[in-house]
């Protein structure tokens, strides 16, 4: 086992894997610009580096100081948490060429999942159900408009190298697919450097579920369930849950089965989550994150097991310690992602917290960084804040949940708290008759966009 590892993050997911290894007995370096020098993921830790100025490609995507603070203060492995550089498999290569361990897949798999194409033709022989689509890359509008006449209206055009809802455009009939063709190219080449871009049949009216993978490297792995992601505004996730509402325990075990039996196959390490879009009770494969997930709190809600703890046993090449058969859900777990930005427009709200206070009780869990007098950074993403609550059911969940938002202070900037409030007030949202277009059209006939 690991005697110290440094957390190349910032923020509450920085906090929560310093939480972890302090339970194994493995001590913590925290990494951190000069706009994070009173952070509490390095107050936490038990040693900091600062590794440069507040920009994010001079500090927590700099490869370079990273790898410099852990020979500095001899860390043996890395946690790269989520964001930054957790999905870089040049980083991951550099990482193990520099005798350190990643805490995470390897660079070969971060590489194939990376590029959307690939992800999905390792899939599809892998025996993952996929959304029916282009074979690969299309190379231009003429061959284009033949795969939207052969798979019929509407498709969608993604970006090869996408990511976040960018270099994605839905042509709903052939007139539109000139514009969403080119725009997606357009927008592939501006935000990846990559204008490749591949066609799938566009679902009207899905849900977004997850499966939470685990692999020990060495051709076992489990599932713990499904994740439901359907609210989400612009293709960022609001409101998670498990287990999903519209998931039959027989429809869990079939697609989750297959997840686990694909990332074993490949001898995939660490945690990883396989995407997909549900629709008429059949699942469509859209991508695979091979990392933590901001959401994997509802997982370990309703499975008791802690996840973080996971990838470090088996980046050390120690077992999991749990199999298949241990796990069994127990209750319903909610989580909200909780951003410092002003409604109704979402403009981001960096600014001093002049008053703090997390809600508590039976089932709630708050995961922040947040404290009184803390003057959040301009600088990096608008996530302050995740509440997680578990009840024994559904029902009890969403009770908790409105409960906690109650309880829960952040004063000095603006926060998405009171969308939330709003929210649970929906009988849609109550009964868990949603999909991933609910929000979207939610906010345009509530607030301004």
């Amino acid at each position: 086992m690991f005697d110290k590892i440094l957390i190349a993050n910032r923020g509450e997911i920085a906090l929560r894997v310093i939480r972890a290894a302090r339970e194994m007995g493995i001590k913590t370096v925290a990494v951190h610009s000069t706009a994070d020098s009173d952070a509490m993921h390095v107050r936490m830790a038990d040693e900091s580096v600062c590794i440069g100025p507040p920009p994010s490609p001079q500090s927590y995507l700099s490869v370079p100081a990273i790898i410099s603070a852990c020979e500095i203060t001899g860390a043996q492995a890395i946690h790269p948490g989520y964001g930054f550089l957790s999905e870089n498999a040049e980083f991951v290569q550099i990482v193990e060429d520099h005798g350190i361990t990643f805490i995470g897949p390897t660079a070969e798999h971060i590489r194939v999942m990376g590029d959307k194409i690939t992800a999905k033709d390792t899939m599809k022989a892998l025996g993952v159900p996929c959304v029916p689509g282009s074979d690969g890359g299309v190379p231009d509008l003429a061959t284009a408009k033949k795969i939207g006449e052969e798979f019929g209206y509407p498709v969608i055009i993604k970006a090869t190298a996408g990511g976040g809802g960018r270099g994605m455009k839905v042509a709903m009939n052939a007139d539109e697919m000139e514009s969403a063709f080119m725009t997606a190219r357009a927008e592939g080449k501006a935000a990846f450097g990559n204008d490749e871009v591949y066609i799938e049949k566009y679902l009207t009216t899905p849900r977004h579920i997850e499966i939470q993978v685990f692999g020990d490297g060495k051709g076992k792995a489990v599932h713990l369930g499904e994740r439901d992601c359907s609210l989400q505004r612009r293709h960022q996730k609001v409101f998670e849950e498990a287990p999903g509402p519209c998931i039959t325990p027989e429809e869990r075990a079939r697609i989750g089965k297959i997840c686990a039996d694909a990332v074993a196959k490949i001898n995939y390490i660490g945690a990883g989550t396989i995407e997909f879009l549900y629709e008429d009770g059949e699942f469509y494969f859209i991508e695979m994150n091979t990392r933590l997930q901001v959401e994997h709190p509802v997982t370990e809600g309703i499975f008791g097991v802690d996840l973080v703890r996971e990838q470090i046993l088996v980046a050390a090449g120690e077992p999991m310690s749990f199999g298949q058969d241990d796990l069994e859900i127990n209750g319903h777990a909610i989580e909200v992602r909780i951003n410092a930005e002003k409604l109704p427009n979402f403009s981001p709200c960096p600014g001093k917290i002049t008053a703090y206070h997390a809600p508590g009780g039976l089932g709630v869990r708050m995961d922040s960084a947040l404290y009184d007098g803390y003057s959040i950074p301009p600088y990096y993403d608008s996530l302050i804040a995740k509440l997680i609550v578990q009840g024994r059911d559904r029902a009890e969940a969403l009770a908790r949940l409105e409960r906690a938002l109650g309880e829960l202070i952040v004063d000095g900037i603006d926060t998405t708290v009171p969308l939330f409030h709003a929210l649970l007030q929906e009988p849609d949202l109550r009964s868990g008759d949603y999909n991933i277009h609910w929000l979207e059209r939610w906010l345009a006939e509530n607030m301004e966009q």
